[in-house]
């Protein structure tokens, strides 16, 4: 029988309890850390005669060079192309879906002029080339390829460089079909560490981007955190998560697999449900255990549901809502009469699932909103990955010779309070009549 935490809100010691679960420790493991290090030294140090020796050692592919590690776009076609009907259909809509939706993203430069013809404003411009990793092997993500690529090109980016590994020289079909799908314009088949720190420093056959993007193991999540600064990135992710919400009226069925859908991602992923309900609580415990056995995946479902799931009774709606923004989930489903009415309450989550029709799994792949969300807490002050994610903005500042007066004068007084004399006087030059030409 699987054993699942019951929590109730009333009960002594209830915010200790919660904080527990909640707790979850990202600090990276030491050899994991020396081993990046190292890895990134000799990447910056050696370049492709590195990353061609990682590559051999770590997915066992040789090649005699770094350009064999590129594969050529009629790959792609090819991939994409083979497919079957339904899966090409399937990547092509939900592409159309995922590019639909964050083309509404898309900043606009703007600017307005103050009455004495000063002008302020903002341009918004892409990042110039951007790298997106993509797991290999059994974690072969095709969702993870639309997510990051198509809002990166929404924006603009002039140069999306893909890379993902080909153990044994074995390459996903769908991951390259999708790529096709997104136009992603160069793909090496390289990852771990060694693929970061080749993006990040750039190599004779591999070129240096400005920002690294897309999900990976626990090597290339230190790698990215390793390079930040050198490079942007997306965030440092930690387990999936999903929280419910449920007023006890839908099919606790439905809610069993929605905790499952988080669950069997990984070992310490969270799936939290809560009702004010007791006999819904019951009968979606009921449910895991009965639906538990026929899932492929049921070691893993097991370990993270006895991990770090719960079962919540909460005294009632309002009280949901304000657990679940101390939780700050990654996901939140709200399954219950009027969503829309108890969505105003919820300030931080990650994506917010309205309606008991409304699974977590649509989101995953092709409602349009990105997968790619905050975990651990942090939509607190996160957000989704998107197009802005891929724009950067430059203010825009032209003072008028009159407007030079007014800002210049603020500007020396605040300046002068600092102690900064030369920031003071650069401002006065600009509108002190009595400026000589030797000052000029």
């Amino acid at each position: 029988m699987i054993q699942i935490k019951r929590l109730s809100s009333t009960n002594a010691g209830f915010d200790e309890t919660l904080a527990k679960l909640l707790a979850f420790e990202s600090a990276q493991d030491a050899k994991v850390s020396a081993t990046v290090s190292d890895i990134l030294a000799d990447i910056k140090k050696r370049g492709d005669e590195a990353l061609l020796e990682y590559t051999r050692r770590f997915d066992r592919l040789k090649a005699a060079s770094a350009l064999e590690l590129e594969l050529p776009q009629s790959r792609l076609q090819q991939a994409l192309q083979s497919l079957p009907a339904d899966q090409r259909n399937a990547l092509e809509n939900a592409a159309q879906r995922v590019r639909a939706y964050h083309q509404k993203q898309l900043a606009q430069s703007w600017s307005y002029v103050e009455p004495d013809g000063t002008l302020l404003g903002q341009k918004v411009t892409p990042l110039d080339r951007v790298g997106l990793y993509v797991p290999g092997g059994k974690a072969s993500y095709p969702s993870s390829v639309l997510m990051n690529a198509i809002p990166a090109k929404a924006a603009g980016v002039s140069e999306l460089i893909m890379v993902t590994p080909a153990s044994n020289g074995e390459t996903n079909d769908l991951v390259l079909a999708a790529a096709a799908i997104c136009e992603v314009d160069r793909v090496f088949t390289i990852g771990g560490a060694q693929a970061v720190g080749a993006l990040a420093y750039g190599t004779q056959a591999v070129p240096q981007v400005d920002k690294i993007v897309g999900p990976g193991n626990a090597y290339v999540a230190a790698a990215k955190r390793s390079v930040f600064g050198i490079v942007g990135i997306d965030m440092l992710a930690g387990p999936s998560e999903i929280l419910v919400i449920c007023d006890g009226r839908t099919n606790p069925d439905w809610i069993a697999m929605d905790l499952f859908s988080q669950a069997e991602h990984d070992e310490m992923a969270q799936a939290i449900l809560l009702s004010p309900d007791a006999r819904f609580i019951e009968e979606v415990a009921a449910s895991i255990a009965r639906q538990l056995e026929a899932m492929p995946r049921k070691a893993v479902i097991r370990a993270s549901l006895e991990n770090r799931a719960a079962l919540i009774q909460v005294r009632d709606l309002d009280e949901a809502c304000a657990i679940a923004n101390r939780i700050a989930p990654e996901h939140l489903e709200l399954s219950v009469e009027q969503p829309e009415k108890w969505v105003e309450k919820i300030r931080h989550a990650g994506a917010i699932f309205l309606g008991r029709y409304t699974s977590e799994a649509l989101g995953d792949y092709c409602a349009g909103p990105n997968h790619v969300l905050p975990t651990s807490r942090t939509a607190r002050f996160s957000s989704p990955l998107g197009v802005y994610d891929f724009q950067k903005r430059s203010s825009i500042i032209q003072v008028s010779e009159q407007g030079s007066a007014k800002l210049g004068e603020i500007a020396s007084i605040l300046a002068h309070g600092e102690g900064l004399q030369a920031h003071a006087m650069s401002a006065e030059y600009r509108y002190k009549k009595t400026i000589t030409s030797s000052d000029a």
